[in-house]
């Protein structure tokens, strides 16, 4: 980290040192399939049961 003038500069790996990883990817996969699933249950159940 460096400070020029009246800001501070530094490198990309001090920028994101957070962990870079996938698994946001799969929580939102997971997310998704889990609200296709609850959402056909909800439509479906009362259709079957109407009968």
């Amino acid at each position: 980290m460096q400070v020029v003038d009246d800001h501070v500069e530094v490198t990309e790996t001090e920028a994101s040192s957070g962990v870079k990883g996938q698994g946001v990817r799969y929580v939102l996969a997971i997310s998704l399939a889990a609200v296709i699933v609850v959402l056909s249950a909800i439509w479906i159940v009362p259709v079957l049961l109407s009968k």
